[in-house]
C-alpha cells in the first residue's frame, strides 16, 4: 500500500502518500472495496498529495480506504489478436469472446521522430469517384468528416474499409470516442454482417461513460493502429467519431480538476492535448496512417476554439450534405465544401487538376440556372447554357456510386472505379461527347465508357 483516499469526487480523486514513496504521472492506482477494483490515473503530484482521475464510477469508494501501484501503465493488445476484436478504452475486450493476451504496449509510448516521418506519401486512391476525384487522399492525411445523421456517413466508413483492404490487405481501426452504446451496437452488428470485422479492430468510449473513459479511446485506438503500420507494415485507415468529443471529454476533466479555463470552456492545454493526437497519425518510409476524423461542429459554429484547433490539423475535409441526400445522390459528397491538399497540379497532374476546375463551374453555373429555369422555363436559355445545364446533370448523376457494403439493400453491385476511367469519363461529358445519352443512364454505375455501348 502506498497511500490512502482523503477526497473524492466524479473525476478527482486525491490521495494522501505515505512517506517515500515514488509515484509518477499517468501511473495507474488501484483500491478494492466490498470485492470491487477501482482504478485510477495519476494526473498531477504535489508532495505527499496525489490528483487522480477514476477509470470508472466512484459511487461506494470511501475515504480512508488504501491504495497500491500497479506495474504498469494503460496499455492494450499489440499484437494479431487485436485484429477482429472490439475493446474499451482501457484497452480490455468487450465483445463477450474468449480472449487471450500475447503481448501488450503502453498507450502513450509512441512518438515519432523527424528522421522517422514521410511527408510525401502516395496517393491512397479509394475507387470511389466522388473522393477521388474531388478530394484525393495521400497516404497519412488527416480528414475531416463533416455531417450530421442520416446522411450516409456509417456507409461510407464502412465502403472506405472494404476498398482499402480489397486493394491493399490492410486493416483498418474505428475509434468510437463518445458513441452512444445503441449506435456502437449497431456499427457492430452491420461490420459482422459486411464481412468487414475480421478486418478492422474496434475501440469504444462510449457516451455514459465517464469522460476518462471517454478521453483515453483515441489513445488506445492510436496504438493499435501503430501496431499495423510499424509491425505488420500496413497502410492503415483510422476512423475517429468524434474528435470533437475527445476535446471536450479533456475539458471536462479539467473542470473538475479546478484548473482555469480559457474562453467556451476549453482548457488550456487543448492546443497540445489535439496535438499529441493528431501528431501520432503519420506515414512512415514502410507504411503510413491515414485518418478520417468526423468533427462535430458545436452550434453550427465553425469558429469555434476547438473546432479550429482541430482543422488546423486537417489536410482536408469530406462534406456530407443532407439536401445532397434529400435528392437521391449518394455518396452525399457536397462538393463545394469538400477539400484537400492534393488538389494541386504538381500532386494530381495538370488533367486532374484542370478538370475539376471545369466541373465546379459547370455545377456552380447550374445552381444559378436552376433558379433561372424556375421562374421563365429552360426555353429562354441560350445554347451554351443548355449544353452546361445537361452536362451538370450527368455530372451530379456520374458522382454517385453503387456501395459494396450496400448491395444487400440495393441489389446493385459495388463498383471500384479507377482514377483514369474517372478522368476520361469526365472530360467526355464535359466536351459533349454524351450529350445525346439519357442521363439517368449515369445514376448510380462505375464508369460509363466501359459500362455502356455509345448510341
Amino acid at each position: 500500500m502506498i497511500g490512502k483516499i482523503i477526497a473524492i469526487s466524479e473525476l478527482n480523486v486525491k490521495i494522501f502518500l505515505y512517506d517515500n514513496q515514488q509515484v509518477e504521472i499517468k501511473d495507474i492506482l488501484t483500491a478494492t472495496l466490498n470485492n470491487q477494483l477501482y482504478r485510477f490515473e495519476v494526473v498531477s503530484v504535489d508532495d505527499n498529495i496525489i490528483t487522480t482521475i477514476p477509470f470508472d464510477s466512484v459511487i461506494g469508494l470511501k475515504k480512508g480506504i488504501e491504495v497500491s501501484k500497479t506495474s504498469t501503465s494503460l496499455d492494450i493488445e499489440y499484437s494479431d489478436f487485436a485484429v477482429g476484436r472490439v475493446f474499451n478504452s482501457y484497452g480490455e475486450s468487450i465483445d463477450n469472446k474468449p480472449f487471450s493476451s500475447t503481448q501488450k504496449r503502453g498507450v502513450y509510448n509512441r512518438n515519432l521522430s523527424l528522421e522517422e516521418v514521410d511527408v510525401n506519401g502516395e496517393i491512397l486512391w479509394t475507387g470511389i469517384k466522388v473522393i477521388d476525384f474531388f478530394a484525393p487522399i495521400r497516404k497519412g492525411f488527416k480528414m475531416g468528416l463533416l455531417g450530421g445523421a442520416g446522411v450516409g456517413k456509417t456507409v461510407l466508413i464502412k465502403e472506405l474499409i472494404n476498398n482499402v483492404y480489397m486493394t491493399l490487405r490492410s486493416n483498418a481501426v474505428f475509434v468510437g470516442v463518445g458513441e452512444r452504446s445503441r449506435e456502437g451496437k449497431e456499427l457492430y452488428d452491420e461490420m459482422e454482417e459486411s464481412n468487414l470485422l475480421d478486418k478492422m479492430c474496434i475501440v469504444f468510449g462510449q457516451m455514459g461513460e465517464n469522460s476518462t473513459s471517454r478521453s483515453k479511446a483515441v489513445y488506445s485506438g492510436l496504438t493499435l493502429a501503430e501496431y499495423l503500420r510499424d509491425e505488420k507494415k500496413q497502410d492503415v485507415l483510422l476512423f475517429i467519431d468524434n474528435i470533437y468529443r475527445f476535446v471536450q471529454a479533456k475539458s471536462e476533466i479539467s473542470n473538475e480538476l479546478k484548473n482555469v479555463p480559457v474562453e467556451n470552456g476549453y482548457p488550456t492545454t487543448m492546443i497540445s492535448d489535439v496535438s499529441e493526437v493528431e501528431e501520432r497519425i503519420n506515414s512512415t518510409g514502410n507504411a503510413s496512417i491515414t485518418s478520417f476524423q468526423a468533427i462535430y461542429i458545436p452550434a453550427d459554429d465553425m469558429t469555434d476554439e476547438a473546432v479550429q484547433t482541430i482543422l488546423s490539423h486537417m489536410d482536408g475535409q469530406l462534406v456530407l450534405d443532407r439536401k445532397v441526400a434529400e435528392k437521391g445522390i449518394y455518396p452525399a459528397v457536397n462538393v463545394f465544401r469538400t477539400t484537400s491538399k492534393s488538389v494541386d497540379i504538381e500532386v494530381i497532374g495538370e488533367k486532374h487538376f484542370h478538370l475539376i476546375e471545369e466541373v465546379l463551374k459547370y455545377l456552380t453555373r447550374y445552381e444559378e440556372l436552376e433558379e433561372i429555369i424556375a421562374v421563365l422555363g429552360i426555353e429562354e436559355l441560350g445554347e451554351e447554357d443548355k449544353n452546361i445545364f445537361y452536362r451538370s446533370r450527368k455530372l451530379r448523376n456520374y458522382f454517385t456510386q453503387p456501395m459494396f457494403v450496400a448491395e444487400n439493400y440495393t441489389n446493385i453491385p459495388g463498383k471500384f472505379v479507377n482514377i483514369q476511367d474517372v478522368l476520361i469519363d469526365v472530360e467526355n461529358i464535359l466536351t459533349g461527347v454524351y450529350d445525346k445519352e439519357d442521363e439517368s443512364k449515369f445514376l448510380f454505375i462505375g464508369d460509363y465508357h466501359g459500362s455502356f455501348v455509345q448510341s
